[in-house]
């Protein structure tokens, strides 16, 4: 931001300086119209010139900018599809193990890198479950379905996260997630 501030503010005064020199070259030499066409003609180009610079400059950042979101989106995507297979990896061996605690404690450090506000809440929801269900080290079947409908959870909000621009409210995700997983 301090770079485009201080190089919008580097072009307007050459262009104004450039445009006095000009100014006072066009009515010096009022009596010559020929050298004031080149001195127009110079002007125009200058002008064009400033301008064709200033939108590549624009578009340069929106592009970086794209690309960013898109890099983001996919480390996002990537590392939620890690830990949705990590955990249906653990309801269907029906146990937990030491290293998978220490697994999903990696999973949490990554976690709180990129995630939002809601996911990070939500997977606080879901480690409770997770913790409640390790006790043990085995996962019965009603918990593997305290898990299902908390990873169904935590899915509806990594959604809305991933997807930020989706019409559809995050509750009315959030009950059709939890619908799906009540029919299953």
């Amino acid at each position: 931001m301090k770079n485009s501030t201080v190089y919008l503010i580097t072009s307007i005064i050459t262009f104004v300086i450039g445009y006095l020199f000009l100014k006072f070259a066009y009515h010096r030499f009022s009596s010559e119209p020929f050298v004031q066409e080149v001195v127009l003609i110079i002007l125009g180009t200058i002008a064009t010139i400033a301008i064709t610079a200033a939108l590549l400059n624009k578009q340069s950042e929106v592009e970086m900018e794209k690309e960013q979101r898109v890099k983001i989106f996919e480390l996002k995507s990537n590392l939620y599809f890690e830990l949705i297979d990590f955990i249906g990896d653990l309801i269907e061996r029906e146990e937990i193990e030491k290293k998978d605690l220490i697994t999903l404690e990696f999973l949490t450090h990554k976690i709180s890198t990129i995630a939002n506000k809601e996911v990070l809440l939500e997977y606080s929801n879901f480690i409770k479950i997770i913790k409640s269900t390790s006790k043990d080290c085995k996962i019965s079947a009603l918990e593997s379905d305290e898990l299902s409908a908390g990873l169904a959870k935590l899915c509806g909000v990594i959604r809305y996260d991933l997807v930020q621009g989706d019409s559809h409210s995050k509750d009315e995700i959030l009950k059709i997630i939890e619908g799906n997983i009540d029919e299953i």
